[in-house]
């Protein structure tokens, strides 16, 4: 099947300036509320019923209240209805306020949509450890109900923190002989290494879906996506993806005994590809995109190890900033991935051209590889010849101004 998810993207058409509202019955805004300087800070998205939900959550032992709160709701209810973000304050490590603040925002947000507060999912990003100053999250609740602020735009930009770029998309599709529409948004510069990472993401549709089918949908597709991409090695204490379905567009159940569950799959996946993607290429002072394909591993897992452990290699990493085509670094990482490899096996090359067999290196062209590596967008690929696996993983270079935007972050 993930063959098939990978390959098939002809099942669903890409929407021009998709959006998160792209679905029906969704809507989306954003407002300035002074947690940020100058910035949009505080965004929602809105279904106009209650959707199925499902979400996926940092490891880090250090998970922040919202996310807390937002996992309390999605588990006991398996459904929201309205997301609340705010930047430029993590609520993280910031003790009982926090969880009192989370609370009382879900309850507020509850007030004024006019539905319960376990229907409130709350996500914040920002510096962590500082308390969350409550005012301005008074004042952007209060504009969730104004037709001034429902811009999707507006709620791309309310979530980011360092991100050059906002990151969105929609996709659509035909099943059941309805058009159901799947879109997407995402925040995520640096601290990025999911499981998750200092990343938001963001998944609607206006399909029914069962929730238990969501649930594993989005779990199995985060593996193959958002947790196969890295900035800089870390994770943070606040990220989450969610995924909503609010089912008006009144199709038969989607579940895995659909017959067009496949379908759904593949336009769920290319959504979450696509985010994330977009997340790497947004890497804080990044000038690359880079691809790293792992092929011939023994298992799903190897494969997907040795890739990540090779996407976050700090010398790889500034060698493609350099454009330089150190291969022994890639090598390296490989023999470090704590995976069984056989050495004399492997092969490496730098798009289409062979650089390592057999775990030696071999001739090639030093000015091809340098019009391969000199690409904003660039792709590695290791065959690690032992079976019939394989798994992807993307990242982007290190630069100086990685540096430069993480050495005064808090001041």
């Amino acid at each position: 099947m993930l063959t098939d998810i990978k390959q098939s993207i002809q099942s669903f058409q890409l929407l021009e300036d998709g959006h998160v509202t792209s679905p029906k019955g969704f809507t989306a805004g954003g407002v300035h509320t002074g947690l940020r300087k100058a910035a949009l800070d505080f965004g929602w998205i809105h279904s106009i019923v209650p959707a199925a939900a499902a979400g996926v959550y940092t490891l880090n032992s250090f998970q922040a209240a919202p996310l807390k709160l937002t996992k309390k709701h999605v588990d006991t209810a398996q459904q929201i209805q309205t997301i609340v973000v705010n930047s430029g304050n993590a609520n993280s490590c910031t003790g009982e306020d926090g969880i009192k603040k989370a609370q009382a925002t879900a309850e507020l947000v509850a007030k004024e949509k006019g539905i319960e507060a376990h229907l409130v999912a709350i996500a914040s990003t920002g510096i962590i450890g500082v308390p969350l100053p409550f005012a301005p999250i008074e004042k952007g609740i209060q504009y969730l109900n104004d037709p001034l602020c429902q811009k999707a735009e507006n709620f791309e930009r309310a979530i980011l923190t360092t991100d050059i770029e906002t990151k969105h998309l929609a996709i659509e599709m035909e099943i059941d002989g309805k058009k159901i529409t799947i879109g997407g948004a995402a925040k995520g510069s640096g601290m990025i290494h999911p499981n998750m990472a200092t990343m938001l993401s963001f998944i609607t549709t206006d399909a029914v879906v069962d929730s238990k089918s969501l649930e594993q949908a989005l779990k199995s597709t985060t593996d193959q996506t958002f947790n196969m991409i890295t900035v800089d090695g870390d994770s943070s204490t606040n990220d989450m993806v969610l995924a909503l379905a609010n089912g008006t567009q009144n199709n038969q159940i989607l579940t895995q005994e659909h017959p067009q569950w496949t379908k759904f799959l593949q336009g769920f996946h290319y959504v979450c590809k696509t985010l994330a993607k977009s997340i790497a290429r947004d890497g804080e002072g990044a000038t690359k995109l880079i691809e790293v394909e792992v092929v011939g591993a023994t298992t799903i897992e190897a494969a997907r190890a040795v890739a990540k452990t090779v996407i976050s290699s700090n010398l790889v990493k500034t060698a493609m900033y350099g454009s330089d085509a150190n291969w022994g670094r890639i090598i390296s990482a490989i023999g470090y991935s704590k995976q069984k490899i056989e050495p004399e096996r492997i092969k490496v090359a730098f798009g289409h051209i062979p650089v390592v067999a057999n775990g030696m290196g071999v001739p090639f062209d030093e000015e091809a590889v340098m019009l391969i590596l000199v690409k904003d967008e660039l792709k590695l690929t290791i065959d690690l010849q032992q079976g019939n696996c394989s798994a992807t993983a993307w990242g982007c270079d290190l630069t100086y101004d990685y540096i430069r935007i993480n050495s005064s972050y808090r001041t």
